[in-house]
């Protein structure tokens, strides 16, 4: 006998019944009651539209009228309806004498002309909301209505079962003070794919295609995401079929594929496997050797000790260095450092170098992360800047250079030019160790999350005392502007070109010597300079007399003073097992270097309205990399073993169309240095191959030392190579990961197939040395079926079919010089899709 249903089962019940029209009442309950500023009338207002970015919500309002946008501040929206009462003859927007003829109740309602035209009927519930707000004296409740707790929508999860059908949603308020009331009518609604499913203004979902997204709903400060779908075949639910789960990650993926009738495809060839693995994890083509004894194995478990080799080889150090860079902005163009510009490339180098050290050390994330957020340039509390000065010399100089990466932290981080305003500290930080945008709040509230303006100005309080300068540099020994100063007297006034060879000349010596030089500092400062002040004055004007404390984003307000410096209760924040952002920001982004896409996408964009696509997977990969104390290799480990990662990329009839949920591998072009350096390795000769994939230092994946070398930074040469900007390697200079570019140009095309550059690749080396075709050519080799094998395992990473052996033994058959056909075999493997594309 079934047990009976509890109220709360039959709600739950209820709401997730399919209707074919609303079900919502004509009046809401809460519009027969006294009407609520705070809970009613500036939410309503927002469903109307009358605080959007097009109407009274934008920058500068509209009629001289002007909301906040999305209705967040309500003491400048009160101050605003309320300030012209006494205009009488029904020209005040709020007209406590005579509310029917108040504006804010004629406009909408269009009894007055409005070219906002009408937002509601007249003698409808809105309507009499707030005449009745205003009849009873247009109070201001916002800091007496109750402190908003959370926001919950009914049914939380929709699954259609065809194409037109309609779910009601409805959406309860809780406040802290225990009570909670219907919302629903008020609520603004939101879809994230009109093509799966629409929303209407009262929140009736209707299914318009098969697939999945979510629909949002946004009240007061909540923001509740609710996943819908419509199965894209009959083999949903119980007809799903038996799909092997090894891991925990395939469990989760199954669960969702199983929802909506994708049938995941079958695991990769151990070509492709060790092809891809190899790529991603490592940022290096497989070498022949590789090839051959991989797909010889015949051990069941290679492709584990292969996620291994690949996890502890200087290839992966190297690769997830560089991804880390382009996270935390490492920019030869954007380190500053104004006595001593010469010196941005190799600080840009002793910045991957020092994070590279830690990967390969597989030092856990959260305290890489602690190195460079609680950096300071002194190695110790008590060190004196002179000899903060000559540490520093001695990670410059030529001869037996000191170690940079064994320092404790890694100050350049702070050292850039677009990171010297507690602002825009504040966004670097937000981007590069939560994984969240708040632009936005600068100005306004944030549109689809719960950040404000003033959390925003909270939250960069952290950063108020952080400086990078050499204001401290006062010893005249130290001081070396004077020497550069009598060098320059030397040359003589006048003469500026020679001045400025005369100083670079005495900075190189110094540099190449390990002797003094000018340098910036990163410090805490225990001042209040004028900016400072003025700022602090700027913010109590700005919020009525209020100075603003520190604030957590989402979290508790800090009482700096009690910390030496205050990046520190950032850092607790960060490692405290409820932070909402840290980890997942981590996770996000390694799963999205993995797959073509994040479980957030984009994978620097967590908030509240872009919730991830599968939530469970999310809090599973997220709790596991914090219960093993942030151990990085054992989040790629967790991924890599999963028949999720190592699944075909070829579709079935069910997941031919699915690019979000991961039931197929979807193929994606090389990154630029991976891309590149996979040409050189390609092309390397026999003995060539090991050595290059082995030496970082001197391939794309690592720190590009010929583009940040201090020879070349002498010379100005401190950008990234022409090849590596056209296949899109991230500049690093603004708070976005779509700075790397993945998509295919007609430059690429122009590269690859007539580049100078490129077809030297072939038979020579950019070191000089000579490649595999000008081995083979010097040896006087004749072209056989084993070498056209080799080709195609040196590109593809597998061997060539029948038909494609055949084809390769006319070609070069045909050619004039045999040596010369299998070049241009070469030359059109590297040509083609599948070498520039991992799959």
């Amino acid at each position: 006998m079934k047990p009976p249903l509890t109220a709360w089962k039959l709600l739950l019940l209820i709401g997730a019944m399919p209707v074919a029209g609303g079900v919502l009442a004509d009046e809401p309950a809460f519009a027969k009651g006294e009407p609520s500023f705070r809970r009613h009338v500036i939410p309503l207002l927002g469903r109307a539209g009358c605080s959007t970015r097009e109407c009274h919500g934008s920058f500068s309002g509209q009629g001289g009228f002007q909301l906040s946008l999305f209705g967040y501040d309500f003491d400048a929206d009160h101050k605003e309806l309320t300030q012209d009462t006494d205009g009488g003859e029904g020209e005040a927007r709020v007209n406590l004498a005579d509310a029917a003829n108040s504006l804010l109740v004629t406009k909408p309602t269009a009894q007055v002309k409005h070219k906002g035209k009408e937002r509601f009927k007249k003698d409808s519930w809105e309507h009499q909301l707030l005449q009745r707000w205003i009849a009873a004296g247009a109070k201001n409740d916002a800091t007496t209505s109750g402190e908003f707790d959370r926001l919950e929508v009914l049914p939380r999860e929709i699954v259609f079962k065809a194409r037109g059908e309609k779910t009601q949603l409805k959406v309860l308020v809780h406040w802290k003070g225990g009570e909670s009331e219907d919302v629903t009518q008020i609520t603004r609604f939101r879809t994230n794919d009109e093509s799966i499913a629409i929303i209407s203004e009262t929140g009736l979902v209707e299914c318009k295609n098969s697939g999945d997204t979510h629909v949002v709903a946004f009240y007061d400060n909540g923001v509740t995401p609710i996943p819908v779908m419509l199965p894209v075949s009959e083999l949903a639910g119980e007809k799903f079929p038996n799909v092997r789960t090894p891991t925990k990650v395939d469990e989760l993926i199954a669960a969702k594929l199983r929802k909506l009738g994708v049938v995941p495809s079958e695991l990769c060839s151990d070509a492709e496997f060790l092809r891809r693995a190899s790529l991603d994890v490592a940022g290096t083509l497989p070498t022949l050797d590789e090839v051959t004894k991989f797909l010889s194995d015949t051990v069941p478990d290679k492709r584990a000790k292969k996620i291994e080799e690949l996890l502890t080889s200087p290839g992966h150090a190297a690769w997830w260095a560089t991804k880390l860079c382009d996270f935390t902005g490492n920019s030869a163009k954007q380190i500053f450092n104004e006595s001593v510009t010469e010196l941005n490339g190799d600080f840009s180098r002793q910045w991957w170098e020092w994070i590279e050290r830690r990967i390969a050390k597989n030092e856990p994330y959260d305290k890489l992360a602690a190195g460079i957020i609680l950096a300071t340039s002194r190695s110790k509390p008590d060190q004196s800047y002179k000899d903060y000065a000559l540490e520093m010399a001695s990670y410059l100089r030529r001869e037996n250079p000191a170690d940079f990466a064994a320092r404790e932290t890694m100050p350049h981080y702070w050292a850039r030019k677009n990171v010297q305003k507690p602002e825009d500290r504040a966004l670097s930080f937000a981007h590069a160790f939560l994984g969240v945008r708040i632009e936005c709040a600068q100005c306004h509230k944030h549109p689809f999350d719960q950040w404000t303006k003033a959390d925003y100005e909270q939250f960069q309080q952290f950063f108020e005392p952080l400086r990078y300068d050499s204001n401290l540099r006062r010893d005249p020994v130290v001081n070396f502007v004077t020497a550069v100063k009598q060098v320059s007297n030397v040359v003589g006034t006048g003469k500026e070109m020679q001045m400025r060879e005369a100083q670079s000349a005495e900075i190189r010596r110094r540099i190449e010597a390990g002797e003094l030089i000018p340098i910036h500092e990163v410090y805490v400062s225990t001042r209040n300079p004028r900016n400072t002040i003025a700022r602090m004055m700027d913010n109590m004007r700005a919020y009525s007399g209020r100075v603003l404390t520190p604030k957590l984003l989402g979290g508790d307000q800090v009482l700096i003073k009690e910390y030496a410096d205050p990046r520190e209760p950032l850092m607790q924040w960060l490692r405290s097992k409820d932070n909402p952002f840290f980890a997942r920001a981590f996770v996000n982004r390694v799963w999205a270097a993995y797959f073509h896409r994040g479980l957030v996408e984009p994978a620097d964009d967590i908030n509240l309205a872009n919730p991830p696509v599968n939530a469970e997977l999310m809090d599973y990969l997220a709790g596991e990399f914090i219960a093993h104390g942030y151990d990085m290799r054992h989040l790629h480990r967790l991924i890599l073993t999963s028949d999720t990662y190592q699944r075909s990329w070829r579709p079935n009839a069910t997941n031919e169309l699915d690019e979000r949920n991961f039931s197929r591998f979807v193929m994606r072009r090389l990154p630029a240095e991976v891309l590149l350096d996979a040409m050189t390795l390609a092309t390397a000769a026999g003995g060539q191959q090991r050595a290059f994939a082995e030496d970082t230092k001197n391939r794309e994946i690592g720190p590009n030392v010929a583009a940040f070398g201090l020879a070349e930074a002498f010379a100005g040469k401190n950008t990234p190579d022409h090849a590596l900007t056209i296949f899109g390697k991230s500049a690093r200079e603004t708070n976005c990961d779509c700075e790397r570019a993945s998509v295919p140009t007609l430059l690429q095309s122009l590269y690859t197939r007539n580049d100078p550059e490129m077809l030297a690749r072939i038979e020579t080396q950019r070191s000089g040395t000579p490649a595999w075709i000008s081995e083979l050519r010097t040896a006087k080799h004749r072209p056989d079926d084993k070498m056209i094998t080799e080709a195609f395992l040196r590109t593809l990473s597998r061997p060539p079919t029948a038909e494609e052996l055949q084809k390769a033994r006319t070609d070069i058959a045909a050619a004039r010089d045999p040596i010369d056909g299998l070049r241009d075999l070469l030359w059109a493997l590297l040509n083609t899709r599948e070498f520039t594309v991992n799959h």
